[in-house]
């Protein structure tokens, strides 16, 4: 009962955190995540998290969209601190996925959490896989 409770206490906090950090998006980003949590393709906990934070979006055009924030076609350097380790991914739509090449959808449970936050930014995410913890290191457009 104990750990249901720090769950619950936890993503409280979590949505108090992103209404002062509105996330920015692209309207395709946008769009694809509203679908996505429209399927049911998510846990209910993040289906509540994502519709706080995409009810408080900033959303722009992508050639409006800041270098530093992580988006669809954005190399990501992040930090998981669940197991201290640094990985460099491509951040791509569902059709582009290529694991073996670090292209990753931004459908992914780490996709969702960082997608729309800046370099910076410390991410706390209820993941399907787990409680995810990543901070985004560096931000590239893709070469």
């Amino acid at each position: 009962m104990k750990s249901c409770l720090s769950y619950a206490m936890k993503s409280e906090a979590k949505k108090k955190v992103m209404s002062q950090n509105n996330i920015i998006l692209t309207t395709g980003t946008y769009d694809l995540i509203k679908d996505h949590v429209r399927r049911k393709k998510v846990t209910p906990q993040e289906e509540e998290l994502l519709l706080s934070e995409l009810k408080h979006a900033t959303q722009v055009l992508r050639k409006n969209l800041p270098e530093d924030v992580v988006s669809v076609n954005r190399k990501v350097t992040y930090k998981d601190h669940n197991t201290n380790q640094e990985k460099t991914i491509l951040l791509v739509g569902p059709e582009k996925v290529k694991v073996s090449k670090n292209k990753i959808s931004v459908l992914s449970d780490e996709g969702i959490a960082m997608v729309g936050y800046k370099v910076g930014d410390l991410i706390e995410w209820p993941a399907k896989k787990g409680h995810l913890k990543l901070e985004i290191l560096k931000v590239e457009a893709e070469a």
